[in-house]
């Protein structure tokens, strides 16, 4: 039986009350609830105080550029379809850096869960304004104010037809085990963005600021409708609906490539005189 000890116990260099702790632990909890033990899972990140969760997990992992943890859990996930695949990594460089690269993982709809810990700021550079700072919040770099509309993840991902959408808080810990455990379960890109509160660098979007609004959706939801997802996914303010926004069925990427009809790269031998030839013809 796979416990939450097989992912091991390791000292981090976050701050002292960072919600990263707790992302940690749901994760931690969710895999293993899912019977899920750490050489089945492979956990790949970018660059941030986030990216560094897979650093004490016991588990495969790898880490990209800046914004590139998710084509490199493509690349994985394709080469090893076996292996349970989760990007993992913040606000700002999975929707600043890597924006560009979670818009391509929306449209393709490859078989990785994103968790993003979204705090609405850079930590690891101390504390610059990331796409989902609210306008007009002050920031170390933006002393008169963020200028730009506030980047909604979630909306973007229900209006571009994503799987499975959700929103979780780290103030509830049960919920987002759950709901971490769901977007694993389904087949094809799954996005969790988690409201992680930075003790630091945020002094608005604080721990008390997410409980006094999260509001956990009802029952009466029907996560397939896309019109009342995105209505859901756009409430941010006084009020903010956290759970499973949106669901749904797609082709999931990959099935028919021809490259991978004769099966799993990750299980397939090398053709040793075809390399050659290619390496002959540098000569």
């Amino acid at each position: 039986m796979v416990s939450v000890e097989d992912y091991g116990q390791f000292e981090t260099a976050w701050c002292p009350g960072c919600g990263n702790h707790a992302l940690l632990a749901a994760m931690k909890g969710a895999l293993a609830g899912l019977g899920l033990a750490p050489h089945q899972v492979l956990v790949a990140t970018g660059i941030g105080q986030a990216a560094k969760s897979p650093l004490y997990m016991n588990c495969n992992m790898i880490t990209g550029l800046h914004g590139r943890g998710l084509p490199a859990a493509t690349g994985v996930k394709l080469a090893n379809p076996d292996l349970t695949v989760i990007a993992e990594s913040g606000d700002g460089c999975n929707y600043g850096e890597g924006g560009n690269h979670f818009l391509a993982a929306l449209r393709r709809n490859v078989d990785i869960t994103l968790i993003v810990h979204d705090n609405g700021i850079y930590g690891l550079t101390k504390g610059q304004a990331s796409p989902t700072t609210a306008k007009g919040q002050v920031t170390k770099s933006q002393p008169f104010g963020q200028p730009s509309e506030a980047f909604n993840p979630v909306a973007v991902a229900v209006a571009m037809g994503a799987g499975f959408v959700a929103r979780g808080f780290t103030g509830e810990p049960e919920h987002l085990v759950d709901l971490i455990q769901q977007a694993i379960r389904h087949k094809g890109f799954s996005l969790v963005d988690v409201f992680q509160p930075c003790v630091t660098f945020n002094k608005v979007n604080t721990f008390a600021w997410y409980k006094q609004r999260c509001r956990k959706i009802g029952a009466e939801h029907d996560p397939n409708d896309r019109d009342k997802a995105l209505a859901l996914a756009l409430e941010f303010g006084d009020s903010i609906p956290i759970g499973v926004l949106a669901r749904g069925e797609r082709a999931v990427f990959g099935t028919d490539l021809p490259t991978l009809k004769a099966g799993p790269l990750a299980r397939r031998g090398v053709d040793r005189e075809a390399l050659e030839k290619v390496l002959r013809s540098y000569q």
